[in-house]
């Protein structure tokens, strides 16, 4: 029996017919280029110019390279369709718990809303951003995307500490009508759950895209979230999810429970049994 044929199967060939990809080389302006590729981690600030870049492409979901979805992606795709004629990209706020919120504490520039946003899940609607003229405190007149970027990096980059996200920040509090807020289970960090349970919407609905920043897939200070990253690693591609995948990944969880991401991590495997039933079913129709 062949992968194709196994019971519940969604193998490499059936996936690959489902979507085209195109590697493209990393793009800074050739001004100060280094300066932006250096600016966070490398290459992080590359988001920034994708509007730029990609000229023809009308709207994208850009992720870091340490997210993991738990739900399909088409899922967070459909909210372009809620933006209002003024909003241009989506993002989840850096923290929901204002004590320990590191904008509102520490942030030595201007930041969007109570506690700022975080920028590892990105939806953005490129043609409205690119047509924009955004309100800033560098000049009284506003400035197009690609005019923006660099004035401000020169006045911040004494004062800023996470980068791009620290520029997207400043940009959305001097235009906050453009930011479409998703709730918090679309970008769930250690932050929701280091001190204790602080996303009421994932423990609603479940977490929908787990976000492993800090490193937290390859050491040992989040074990939940590392036992999400390790049976995903695992999982034979095209076997039974709900044996290969979701059982092995409940009993890892089990054995992170003496730490409060554990405590929550019920909350990891919601909407993921919720997924593995949708595809089991969209499975059985189409044979």
């Amino acid at each position: 029996m062949t992968a194709s044929e196994k019971p519940w199967s969604l193998g490499p060939g059936t996936v690959q017919t489902k979507f085209n990809f195109t590697i493209y080389p990393i793009t800074f302006p050739k001004e100060n280029a280094n300066e932006w590729k250096k600016l966070f981690k490398p290459c992080a600030s590359q988001r920034l110019f994708l509007p730029l870049i990609l000229k023809e492409v009308d709207s994208l979901l850009y992720v870091d390279t340490d997210i993991l979805f738990l739900q399909p992606v088409e899922d967070i795709w459909a909210l372009l369709s809620h933006f209002n004629s003024s909003q241009l990209a989506a993002m989840a706020p850096e923290h929901e718990e204002p004590r320990i919120g590191w904008y509102n504490r520490f942030a030595r520039h201007p930041y969007y809303g109570k506690t700022g946003i975080n920028s590892g899940v990105m939806l953005m609607n490129m043609t409205r951003l690119r047509d924009k003229f955004f309100k800033n405190d560098m000049t009284t007149v506003a400035l197009r995307w690609e005019e923006i970027l660099m004035p401000l990096l020169q006045k911040y980059k004494l004062n800023i500490t996470w980068g791009d996200q620290d520029l997207l920040n400043i940009i959305f509090h001097h235009n906050p009508e453009s930011l479409y807020v998703v709730p918090c289970q679309w970008n769930y960090r250690p932050d929701h759950c280091i001190y204790g349970s602080n996303c009421q919407q994932a423990e609603q609905e479940g977490v929908f895209i787990l976000h492993g920043n800090r490193g937290v897939y390859h050491d040992d200070k989040q074990p939940a979230f590392r036992a999400v990253y390790e049976a995903i690693q695992k999982y034979p591609f095209g076997e039974n999810m709900e044996t290969s995948l979701l059982h092995p990944l409940e009993a890892s969880l089990q054995s992170t429970t003496n730490t409060y991401c554990g405590r929550a991590s019920h909350l990891f495997t919601k909407k993921l049994k919720q997924s593995i039933v949708s595809v089991q079913q969209d499975v059985t129709q189409r044979r």
